[in-house]
């Protein structure tokens, strides 16, 4: 069966990262590993958790369009390393691309055939209440993030599909399903 990248993508606190791991319990479908500038953390592993580069080979990457997309965060700089999806979606795998909503722009403008998802809170309330509730957040970091969330929301309409997140595993189901059809009826 033919491969491809599914960009999964939606606000923060929408539930997307939990929508990735239950779908990463096919055999078929492998997490996209990105690269990093950061070192590694405890147990992480080179290859497997990230691609760990130092910040003049990352630059030199990123200026070679070796990435499909890339972004600082921090003092650190991040990206989805072209050759590594290419390889595993001519392997005939669905590699899965959690990412927000500039990301995923960058993605698609890459040119890399790919499909995607945007994943969307019930409500405004829900998607508040997912925030506050992770307790990982200051005040400030969440106001910060659901000011953003308000012009992701708006973004819906570029994704192929969109997926409402009431519950998480209906969610992922949902989501399943549109992969095993552009699969071509199943894996």
């Amino acid at each position: 069966m033919p491969g491809f990248l599914l960009v999964l993508s939606g606000p923060s606190g929408v539930g997307k990262s939990s929508i990735g791991d239950l779908l990463l319990k096919d055999p078929a479908i492998v997490r996209s590993v990105s690269a990093t500038t950061r070192p590694p953390r405890g147990g992480e592993r080179g290859g497997v958790d990230y691609f760990f580069l130092d910040p003049p080979d990352f630059e030199r990457k990123a200026k070679a369009g070796e990435f499909l997309e890339h972004a600082t965060f921090g003092k650190n700089r991040y990206g989805t390393p072209r050759p590594f999806v290419e390889g595993k979606v001519r392997e005939g795998n669905v590699v899965l691309l959690v990412i927000e909503v500039q990301g995923a722009r960058q993605v698609r403008d890459a040119g890399l055939s790919c499909h995607s998802v945007f994943v969307r809170p019930p409500s405004w309330q829900a998607l508040e209440e997912r925030l506050r509730s992770r307790g990982t957040d200051s005040p400030d970091d969440i106001a910060r993030r659901l000011d953003i969330a308000r012009g992701e929301l708006a973004a819906a309409a570029e994704f192929e599909a969109v997926v409402i997140n009431r519950d998480l595993k209906q969610a992922a189901r949902e989501v399943k399903a549109l992969v095993d059809g552009w699969r071509g009826g199943g894996a």
